[in-house]
């Protein structure tokens, strides 16, 4: 792609490969062509046709049916659809300052263009005519899905409300459209702005990996011969836990954790308390006390009540198991010779020794057997011996950036499943974190549509030509994203709007969290964690204490999670946000919790783009740990059988979960693949919580 620092508009849209055909290998846009002027005008001409589409339908005289109302949606909006998935792929992975312009120009844009459908009287009353009559019968369970999605989403919408309200409704969404951009573009900038940079006599502690990812990334920011400290989280969390120099840990600590909150043109706060507010607003106009109870109506949990009471049950668990960890650092400083009270910037680098002294683990020997290569294979050969899938790394595919690779995936048979991308290597022009995404959606409406999905990553290159070596939480995520990814390429179903991932925020995570559990099987950990430089499998002794060492620290990793998802809830709780203070707001709740000193959240609220990059896990990150406690059951299925590949239950979980897109409810899904609801015992057993509070105390 092509860098600009402007947008400009070209005049002929025929010339625009975002509105040409995707033809050539697997169907793929032709990234090398695209440039960021082509963007504002194929969404304009896409938007365009999408609303003549609409309109058609709307206006539609013959009396209202699935065809030519449910499924005549479905096929509408098909070019904006390409052209907003291949922007956002860009936004995400690899952006710039043009980019960056398109993105906030087109967020208010697109928001309006999409609340004028979803608002639009004649076409809710045409969807509202289908739903009625579909009581008498004559639809498929996986159309009546769709048409009771459409009708939900509709009345989530506005849709049924009156003028002045819809009206509100609207420019609220233009509102927040505009504001979640900021914040991702905030957080962005002091990601790629801030480092620590650090010279010979500042690497004390550091073992080679995280010196040599320390040199590439100055490099990269053109000052050869020093060292640097990016602030994502591959690069200080690891510095975090090795540096013996406490000064320089809390520099960087400080630093990472004040993303998004410098007090400069990139703060969040204001950000935030006005989202706050407008989501409270648009919850009380569709007729709901706080926008939490309007978000978790539509989810697993239904209620903010059901959320803490999960979470509620696992916080004093977690904070007890916590406290004790804190104590046991606390000694070992103080045994050390370290006259001073734990802050949150030793936490990482104590609970390393101290899980040397009590495991015999040291992370940087763990590395040396988690190659990037063999990690995607083995996450490859999981799926293969799950499901039956072929993976064959295909060259000559359009890409968005060198870096990014791509596999043809097949089924048994040798039938074309899928294309695979994967974006693993960190880079200033990609957002931090790790997700998955796609280009296009699998769909049979308009014949056998086959999806292209995408895993981004923020992992370290390697050095002098050496591989890529992952940490144990860097593997776990590949295969967590990966567990994304072939929900999406096993979708199969008719209808886009419940293809792969589209299900409920607090299910979406079962497919991805239950894929970690492979990653933790010695089965798999023999066989593909080999030395980079012996090709040995890992020791017997080095693998059984790996394992044994899972649970170690899971006090102060729930505790982090957990506060996070409860400030979340309680800031989507606020009947009314006006004149919020963002940062006395966090503060309180954490203090209500009794959040222990030496922990911060694993997000603090400036820089929480979970929550308010967009809206997708706003009052819903209390979805991971939901989902956690889903697949903590689900893996279970496969202990009970006897082998965690056992070809029956895998076909379940695949025809009940990975294939089944939306075509049920979550908990109809759930009970299909295992027969019955699961209860949290799971969860608290897979952290080692079991034991964490005595019976009754809780």
């Amino acid at each position: 792609m092509t860098a600009m620092t402007a947008t400009i508009r070209p005049s002929d849209d025929t010339a625009n490969p975002l509105l040409a055909p995707w033809i050539g290998p697997f169907e793929v846009p032709r990234f090398q062509e695209i440039d960021p002027s082509h963007f504002v005008p194929a969404f304009e001409r896409a938007m365009a046709e999408h609303d003549a589409e609409v309109a058609a339908i709307a206006r539609n005289a013959a009396p209202a049916t699935f065809e030519n109302t449910i499924a005549a949606l479905e096929n509408s909006g098909r070019a904006l659809a390409h052209v907003t998935d291949v922007f956002y792929v860009l936004a995400g992975a690899h952006t710039n300052e043009a980019i960056q312009a398109v993105e906030r120009e087109m967020s208010p844009r697109l928001s309006a263009h999409h609340s004028a459908i979803q608002l639009n009287g004649d076409l809710f009353r045409r969807i509202d005519q289908v739903m009625h009559a579909a009581a008498a019968g004559g639809l498929t369970d996986e159309q009546a899905r769709v048409l009771e999605r459409y009708h939900t989403d509709f009345r989530r919408a506005g849709a049924h409300l009156d003028e002045s309200a819809k009206q509100r409704l609207a420019q609220i969404g233009q509102r927040l459209a505009s504001l979640g951009t900021a914040f991702s573009q905030n957080v962005l900038a002091d990601e790629r702005d801030t480092f620590i940079e650090l010279g010979e006599a500042d690497l004390a502690g550091l073992p080679d990996y995280v010196r040599s990812a320390a040199r590439e990334a100055a490099a990269a920011r053109d000052l050869p011969g020093r060292y640097v400290i990016t602030l994502s989280r591959s690069s200080v969390e690891p510095f975090l836990q090795y540096s013996s120099r406490r000064d320089l840990r809390e520099k960087a600590f400080r630093a990472w954790i004040a993303r998004g909150d410098t007090g400069g043109a990139t703060d969040n706060k204001a950000i935030i308390a006005e989202m706050v507010a407008l989501r409270a607003e648009r919850a009380r106009l569709l007729g709901y006390p706080t926008y939490a109870d309007f978000r978790l109506d539509d989810s697993m949990a239904r209620t903010p009540q059901a959320v803490r009471n999960l979470l509620g049950e696992v916080w004093p668990r977690a904070l007890k198991r916590a406290l004790a960890d804190r104590d046991a650092l606390q000694a070992l400083a103080q045994a050390e010779g370290g006259n001073f009270k734990i802050a949150p910037w030793d936490w990482r680098y104590y609970a390393e020794k101290l899980r040397k002294k009590l495991h015999d683990v040291d992370e940087a020997a763990i590395k040396q057997y988690l190659q990037l290569d063999k990690i995607i294979e083995a996450a490859f050969d999981t799926a293969t011996r799950l499901f039956g899938l072929r993976f064959k790394e295909v060259s000559g595919v359009p890409v968005w950036h060198p870096d990014v690779r791509t596999w043809d995936v097949t089924d048994a048979s040798g039938k074309h499943v899928a294309l695979f991308f994967g974006d693993y290597f960190a880079r200033p022009s990609k957002h931090s974190g790790a997700w998955m995404t796609s280009l296009r959606d699998q769909e049979k409406l308009t014949g056998d549509v086959r999806p292209l999905i995408i895993n981004v990553m923020n992992f370290n290159k390697g050095s002098d030509g050496k591989p890529a070596l992952l940490s144990y939480d860097d593997a776990r995520t590949l295969f967590h994203e990966f567990g994304h990814a072939l929900h999406g390429m096993l979708s199969d179903v008719t209808y886009p709007l419940i293809s792969a991932t589209n299900v409920d925020t607090d299910f979406v995570e079962l497919p991805s969290q239950l894929y970690e559990h492979w990653f933790e099987r010695p089965e798999v950990l023999r066989r593909f964690a080999v030395h980079h430089e012996t090709g040995e499998p890992i020791p017997e002794d080095l693998l059984r204490k790996v394992l044994n060492a899972r649970t170690f620290n899971q006090g102060c990793a729930t505790v982090e999670y957990v506060s996070s998802a409860l400030v979340d809830l309680e800031f989507h709780s606020l009947q009314s946000a006006e004149a919020l203070d963002v940062a006395g707001f966090e503060r309180d709740t954490l203090r209500k919790l009794g959040m222990p000193d030496e922990i911060v959240m694993r997000h603090r609220s400036p820089h929480f783009q979970h929550v308010f990059a967009g809206a997708s896990y706003s009052s819903a990150y209390y979805s991971y740990m939901w989902s956690e406690v889903l697949d903590a059951d689900a893996f279970r299925a496969f202990e009970e059988a006897g082998d965690i590949f056992d070809p029956a239950t895998a076909a379940k979980l695949r025809d009940n979960v990975y294939a089944a897109g939306g075509r049920r409810t979550s908990d109809q899904a759930y009970i299909a693949f295992r027969g019955r609801l699961p209860s949290v015992d799971a969860l608290l057993e897979r952290r080692g919580l079991v034991d964490a509070v005595p019976a009754g105390e809780a």
